[in-house]
């Protein structure tokens, strides 16, 4: 039962870096386009439909593992606490400044603009420090509580998932735009795409072999979903040089799910390591009568999300044109 749960909370989570990655990207390319506020308006008006369903995914990850899996949570945020302050900075400011940036029609947009690329970045950085700490080990005690080192979380391995990231979710926003930008805005998206597809191959590269040395019990379903990664890399490069651009950005939102994956996998059943301790999955979940009860309401929920994600890309899966309405 603790497993399925697992299984639901990897769910979550991997759509939330499936679907949410192309938002950072987006928001992080903005400079990348003309300064033209109506070109801006279509660039920010491509990703509207879809920018707050998709952080729903991270509100239901997070809801499911204070729910499912309170030790993990307690040992997780207090171990990184700084990264998840950034993070919150990070997707805070970026959500206020998408939502602010077009409330007024005649104000200066400057300010919200640089919120929204800050923010961006922020929250990239962020997200791969993060999940490369938990690869690599949160900096904690034998008993479990944090050692205090918060130099300890910018480790070489660390920083290098933090800039992976970055390029990672500016190569899924470009091929999104190559999707759903307008016609004149294609190309630019395109020639973004390729761009950042060199620096993500260089990530992937380095992370594996590093890894392959750094990191040690690596099980099977650690190594199933390397090779996952390096396969949706080449179907999404495969997809941009046949100008196949849904297919490709098909391929970058699993490869975007694959960190988020690998974390989950990597050592299964133990689900959080750092030297000198480690918790299973077993030691995370809490007491059975909670997840009884969780029972209820979950499922109903999930599917929930899926049609509505869904229903979503459904009514938005043509271009945005002169007759789009421009959420922001």
């Amino acid at each position: 039962m603790v497993t399925i749960w697992w299984c639901v909370l990897g769910l979550l989570t991997c759509g939330y870096f499936a679907l949410a990655g192309y938002d950072y990207g987006v928001g992080m390319l903005l400079p990348g386009f003309e300064a033209d506020e109506r070109k801006r308006r279509q660039t920010l008006g491509a990703l509207g439909p879809f920018f707050l369903a998709n952080e729903v995914w991270l509100v239901a990850a997070v809801g499911l593992l204070f729910g499912a899996f309170p030790h993990l949570e307690g040992k997780v945020f207090a171990g990184a606490y700084v990264l998840v302050v950034t993070l919150l900075l990070g997707l805070v400011t970026f959500t206020a400044s998408m939502q602010l940036r077009s409330r007024r029609p005649n104000a200066r947009r400057g300010a919200w603009t640089a919120g929204i690329v800050g923010g961006a970045l922020v929250t990239a950085l962020s997200w791969g420090l993060f999940l490369g700490n938990l690869l690599v080990g949160l900096p904690l005690r034998a008993d479990g509580s944090p050692s205090g080192d918060v130099l300890a979380l910018f480790t070489p391995y660390a920083v290098l998932w933090g800039l992976g990231f970055v390029a990672l979710f500016c190569l899924q926003g470009a091929l999104f735009l190559a999707v759903r930008a307008p016609a004149e805005l294609t190309g630019r998206a395109v020639r973004l795409a390729r761009a950042f597809s060199a620096p993500v191959l260089a990530f992937l590269v380095i992370a594996t072999v590093w890894g392959a040395f750094a990191l040690d019990g690596v099980t099977v379903l650690g190594i199933v979903v390397t090779v996952l990664a390096f396969a949706a890399f080449a179907v999404a490069r495969l997809g941009l040089a046949a100008r196949r651009h849904r297919l490709a950005l098909v391929g970058s939102m699993v490869l975007a799910a694959c960190p988020a994956l690998l974390v989950g996998t990597l050592r299964f059943p133990a689900v959080l390591v750092s030297p000198g301790y480690t918790m299973s999955v077993d030691q995370a979940a809490t007491a059975p009568g909670t997840l009884a009860v969780l029972g209820w309401f979950a499922p109903p929920s999930v599917l929930l999300l899926l049609v509505v994600q869904w229903l979503t890309w459904r009514a938005h899966r043509h271009p945005v044109d002169q007759r789009s309405l421009l959420h922001f």
